[in-house]
């Protein structure tokens, strides 16, 4: 029996496009983010959620609160969907990060790049997977929403659907988005992604 996971990017914020905001503390929605929670709540509502899991970033917590107001769902913290920890280069540009080396590496070379924390892609893969593989347990057959951050839920779609990470950049999860999985002990079934709103500009990232 397949568990049914939402993943759901979080809304908008007013460092999209031009900031890597990365593990920075205190970034909270945009009016347009807050627009477009409501909307993904008002979207999920009905969807009979077992379970409403967040990464605890401010701007997913914010998404994840509106989500659990809708559909009666508790919010719980999971560091498992944390964005990627960028280290020196959280709070940078992304016009100065495009002069860095060791940016274009990262975004060259996803198989085997790492970013200054010496988080991997495959290091994000397996947190973000390993908590899925947890919640089969706890929720066999149910559905559970699972609120994160683009790469995060790009790394867990490359591990699912057997994609090198170098991949990632043809995957879109905009703002708001859900992406659908339907996961066994035997593997996971794509049901839907980036579903819900229009594309963000390319290379935008959380």
């Amino acid at each position: 029996m397949k568990t049914v996971f939402y993943l759901i990017r979080h809304a908008s914020h007013g460092h999209l496009g031009k900031v890597l905001t990365g593990r920075a503390e205190g970034v909270p929605l945009s009016a347009k983010g807050l627009e477009e929670a409501r909307a993904l709540a008002r979207q999920m509502k009905g969807r009979g959620l077992d379970a409403l899991y967040a990464s605890p970033r401010l701007r997913v917590q914010q998404t994840a609160e509106l989500i659990g107001r809708e559909t009666g769902a508790l919010i719980r913290v999971a560091d498992e969907l944390d964005e990627i920890d960028f280290g020196r280069w959280s709070g940078r540009s992304f016009r100065d990060l495009a002069r860095d080396p060791e940016w274009q590496r990262w975004n060259d070379e996803r198989d085997s790049a790492e970013t200054p924390a010496g988080e991997t892609m495959a290091d994000v893969a397996a947190r973000f997977t390993g908590l899925i593989e947890r919640l089969l347990q706890n929720f066999p057959g149910g559905k559970v929403a699972l609120v994160s951050h683009s790469d995060v839920i790009k790394a867990g779609i490359c591990h699912y659907l057997k994609m090198p990470f170098s991949n990632v950049h043809e995957l879109e999860v905009a703002p708001a988005s859900i992406t659908t999985l339907a996961v066994d002990r035997r593997g996971a079934i794509l049901l839907g992604l980036n579903t819900n709103l229009e594309p963000v500009e390319a290379g935008a990232c959380a």
